[in-house]
């Protein structure tokens, strides 16, 4: 039962029943709960976009909020890293990753949006839409997750997750250009499949955050699991920004 989300591959997700329970207090207070990590999830993505307005507006305003904007992933980085060995420090982390991740996100879609004006709306619209349609396949049970298609989502991720950083290092100290860079008919393919792959990742996610709920995991998961979709979405929607960017350069 493992996500490609690196939130649900530590222990606190995938420690057998009689560990877990050993752990938690039995008291429905204490206990994490589907509610509850949609109103983290949406605590969350209100942090972020009070923090994109930041860079965003800087952008706009002509301003160049570079050391904010990588400082932000950065950050955001390290404090995904430091949740996955430690989630029971979630409940500070996630709201931290929230405000420093958005940073990076205003000022990466104010850049987009100087370039393919409209852009952005576009972008949030389609990451939107792709969640309610995958939260509606998975909530009336015509997406199942099981081991199968778990594999295999797993299995596309690590792929791309692959294949980008090896394409990254090559072209950091080569000429090697990518083959996703630019706007020909294989890059966008390679987009348009990145995007399918990172959709299906919320399925596990909606999955994880249900059993960590039926298994009566702690409170603090509650954080941690939101943080996981979080980061599930800002993936999403990157992609999307890419997508469109290379629709938008064939114009």
């Amino acid at each position: 039962m493992n996500s490609n989300n690196p939130f649900f591959k530590t222990k606190s997700f995938t420690e057998n029943n009689e560990t877990v329970h050993e752990a938690v207090v039995i008291d429905y207070n204490n206990t994490m709960t589907v509610s509850g990590t949609i109103n983290k999830s949406f605590l969350m993505l209100i942090l972020l976009i009070a923090s994109a307005s930041i860079t965003w507006m800087m952008t706009l305003s002509g301003q160049n909020p570079i050391v904010l904007t990588i400082g932000g992933a950065i950050v955001g980085t390290i404090l995904v890293l430091i949740a996955v060995f430690k989630p029971q420090y979630s409940t500070f982390l996630a709201p931290g990753y929230a405000i420093f991740e958005g940073l990076f996100i205003g000022g990466l879609s104010a850049i987009f949006e100087v370039m393919y004006p409209g852009i952005v709306i576009q972008a949030v619209s389609c990451t939107f839409v792709t969640f309610m349609v995958c939260f509606g396949l998975y909530k009336y049970g015509v997406v199942k997750v099981n081991d199968k298609f778990r594999s295999v989502v797993v299995a596309a991720t690590l792929a791309i997750a692959t294949y980008y950083l090896i394409s990254w290092l090559l072209s950091l100290f080569t000429s090697f250009t990518p083959i996703h860079h630019g706007n020909s008919m294989i890059s966008i393919g390679i987009s348009a499949f990145v995007i399918v792959i990172a959709a299906l990742n919320l399925f596990l996610d909606f999955d994880q955050i249900e059993k960590g709920a039926q298994e009566r995991m702690p409170k603090y998961m509650e954080w941690y699991g939101a943080m996981g979709l979080m980061i599930t979405l800002v993936w999403l929607y990157i992609e999307f920004l890419r997508l469109l960017s290379k629709l938008s350069s064939r114009d």
